[in-house]
């Protein structure tokens, strides 16, 4: 065992604390990773508000790179010196969607099995099974995916969540290819990163709706040919006449609320597809919508679980189209901060100032 310093939410709503935790030595299956970058996300905040679950106190963070540092028994994926993307889909071979050779949907994904404790022994609860907000964390070994080391730690640790998803959301979930159209409904770090999927599939025309002219800028940097700021301007009505009358074969929703998804149904094509890749709370409900009207539309309602991405398929081959500059990682990284200055980035965050503050360790 090793204790390092960590950034914990101890009880609902209260700021969060840097503390010492207890990081046990590396069990069958299992790797103790040296963290060198991880991003802050709104998961985080919602562990943090009690969104997620009331299984106090959270290890927060988990859109992390770093290097193993030592593996237990039967690991043979990944070995002490690896640079790795820490992912929350390490998938089990075993369940359903594994033996019908779709592994992007395991229904049975795990975590380390061992428990990171406070120095009195309290059991931590990690985020999203990786707690990446400090100096070392214990992971299942399958959630550790090797990538290029000469990679920016910063950048590439993004595809952990929020990048991944959003690309996903586009290529894998929504099916993007060469030529078609695509609308991206919200414009944060998911979305933005669905725009920068649709433009690496080659889509055309592909459109970015938000209501922050900094975030539609972003969007336009990253692969958006039109944008739409649906503060002004009905984004359904603008869709359609950006798309020959018609809507876009593809609307991916990244806000997670009802009235911006139904603003996606109405704004596809006939035979399109919506992707719901925004995190909606349970409260939320689809108000007024007339079942004549998911029949005449036809086409997929879809919703995207991380990008319904294979990690070890799609994280090597994303870092490589970073590394040849064919995809900008570089521009989700809002800025670089310690782990003293989370709980401001969560501010920041709220206000829609950043989109991602990235924790340097």
């Amino acid at each position: 065992m090793q204790q390092v310093k960590a950034v914990i939410a101890r009880t609902e709503g209260a700021p969060v604390e840097i503390v010492t935790i207890n990081v046990p030595d590396p069990g069958p299956g299992e790797a103790v990773v040296k963290v060198q970058a991880c991003g802050v996300c709104h998961t985080d905040l919602h562990y943090r508000e009690g969104g997620i679950n009331d299984e106090f106190p959270f290890l927060l963070g988990h859109e992390a790179s770093g290097v193993v540092e030592a593996v237990g028994p039967g690991v043979t994926e990944v070995a002490p010196g690896d640079f790795v993307i820490l992912n929350w889909r390490a998938v089990c071979g075993q369940c359903r969607a594994c033996r019908r050779g779709e592994p992007w949907y395991c229904f049975a994904t795990h975590n380390a099995t061992q428990k990171m404790t406070l120095e009195d022994g309290t059991e931590l609860t990690p985020a999203l099974g990786i707690g990446a907000f400090a100096e070392k964390t214990l992971v299942a070994a399958g959630q550790c995916t090797k990538v290029d080391p000469s990679a920016r730690p910063a950048a590439v640790g993004l595809l952990g969540c929020g990048v991944m998803a959003g690309i996903g959301a586009a290529v894998n979930t929504g099916g993007v290819t060469r030529g078609k159209s695509v609308a991206v409904i919200g414009c944060g770090g998911v979305g933005v990163a669905a725009v920068a999927g649709s433009a690496l599939a080659g889509a055309d025309p592909i459109i970015a709706v938000d209501v922050d002219a900094k975030k539609l800028a972003t969007a336009t940097r990253l692969g958006a040919t039109h944008t739409v700021d649906s503060s002004a301007t009905d984004p359904v009505a603008a869709i359609q006449e950006l798309t020959g009358g018609f809507g876009a074969d593809v609307v991916i929703e990244a806000v997670g609320r009802p009235e911006t998804w139904k603003q996606a149904f109405y704004a596809r094509d006939l035979a399109g597809t919506v992707v719901l890749v925004g995190v909606p709370t349970p409260q939320m409900r689809i108000p007024d919508l007339p079942l004549i009207d998911v029949f005449g539309r036809g086409g997929a309602l879809k919703s995207s679980w991380y990008g319904d991405c294979l990690p070890s398929r799609d994280f090597p081959v994303l870092v490589d189209l970073y590394q040849r500059g064919k995809l900008d990682l570089d521009a989700f990284v809002s800025e670089e901060i310690a782990l003293t200055d989370i709980e401001a980035a969560f501010e920041r965050m709220r206000r829609g100032e950043v989109l991602r503050s990235v924790v340097i360790l």
